[in-house]
């Protein structure tokens, strides 16, 4: 039987808007050196035009996966409860999609600062028992975790273009360094509030603001 590589990364874990995206993609141990080929990297590394040419020739090499969208308002409920933060709610989301791959090998790239204690909570996590490689920067590292890297932006900016169609305005990244997204955040902050990361402190900040303004009127 063959050896199964599992790699795992995200894609939107910063911005204020739009959905946090994970690939968990399974290779065959022999199709890797086919991710090699195809110049497959990190997906920061390669343009837009290329993430998508990317995206379709992994989708013919992968073995199996597991694709999990998760939306702004699960994200705030996940950071809001009692010890948990957007680590952890990853690191439960890994772990699911690891033990319904069953890989020989399953390779993460790390959000938390602590190796250990991540890789350690994510062992107790899984039904299955594979090699685990806990990384920071796995991405650049490992050809099956760049390949997720790219799978996860991919789908993750074809939902944020989806929504700027769907309303009607051009909201730009998502990410707060993007004048388009302050502008939005500023003015559509309650109309399109489904869409925004409320305990993110950008979004704290802006309504924080409003509600000072509504003070002073007085």
């Amino acid at each position: 039987m063959a050896n199964i590589i599992v790699g795992i990364d995200e894609a939107g874990r910063g911005p204020v808007l739009g959905p946090l995206v994970m690939a968990a993609l399974a290779f065959k141990e022999e199709d890797i050196k086919k991710l090699e080929w195809l110049g497959v990297k990190d997906s920061k590394l390669l343009t837009k035009l290329v993430r998508e040419e990317l995206f379709d020739q992994i989708r013919e090499i992968v073995h199996d996966f597991r694709i999990e969208v998760i939306e702004p308002d699960a994200i705030d409920l996940s950071v809001s409860g009692q010890g948990s933060n957007l680590n952890w709610l990853e690191a439960d989301t890994s772990a699911r999609m690891i033990s319904e791959l069953k890989p020989t090998k399953a390779i993460v790239d790390c959000p938390s600062i602590n190796l250990v204690s991540y890789k350690n909570y994510l062992m107790n996590q899984l039904t299955c028992k594979p090699e685990l490689i806990v990384e920071h920067k796995a991405d650049m590292n490992y050809l099956a975790v760049a390949a997720a890297s790219v799978i996860a932006k991919v789908i993750r900016d074809r939902q944020v273009e989806r929504v700027k169609v769907d309303i009607g305005i051009d909201f730009g990244s998502g990410y707060m360094s993007d004048p388009k997204t302050q502008e939005f955040l500023k003015n559509y902050s309650e109309e399109h509030a489904i869409l925004f990361r409320k305990s993110w402190k950008s979004y704290k900040n802006v309504e924080d603001k409003k509600k000072q303004k509504s003070l002073e009127d007085f």
